[in-house]
């Protein structure tokens, strides 16, 4: 399980109308083969080489989803709501959570690099980690 993972990679900052899925293009980050990456809906279709997309399986118009399909959404879920806990961690700074009117230049991205330490820190002290 990922409890006491940290948070090792942050994107530049962008305005929040762009979509999730067409960042990760743009961004062409390169993951190593073999990796498994626990994807949300917000990145449908979004599938770089050499690596297996666990993502849930939506329920078909007018359909259900299968017993499997509900057993696999949960499992996937499960790793899923630690992600969602640490982006939860990181907006307890109220600075990335609330609007952000400072305009001066590359600051959003500090200010938003400075609230990932700072979650990562306070996981290190919760759990008895100093690294």
């Amino acid at each position: 399980m990922l409890s006491y993972a940290k948070l090792i990679y942050v994107s530049e900052t962008v305005e929040g109308k762009r979509h999730d899925k067409k960042l990760a293009d743009d961004e062409g980050h390169q993951f190593p083969k073999g990796s498994k990456l626990w994807q949300d809906t917000g990145y449908q279709g979004y599938q770089p080489d050499g690596v297996t997309i666990l993502q849930p399986t939506k329920k078909p118009r007018g359909g259900e989803l299968t017993d499997a399909e509900k057993e696999r959404n949960r499992e996937i879920s499960k790793q899923r709501i630690v992600v969602e806990h640490h982006i939860g961690g990181v907006k307890r700074a109220r600075i990335v959570h609330d609007t952000f009117r400072n305009r001066k230049e590359n600051y959003v991205d500090i200010v938003m690099e400075t609230s990932c330490g700072l979650h990562n820190f306070r996981v290190t002290m919760r759990h008895g980690k100093v690294a």
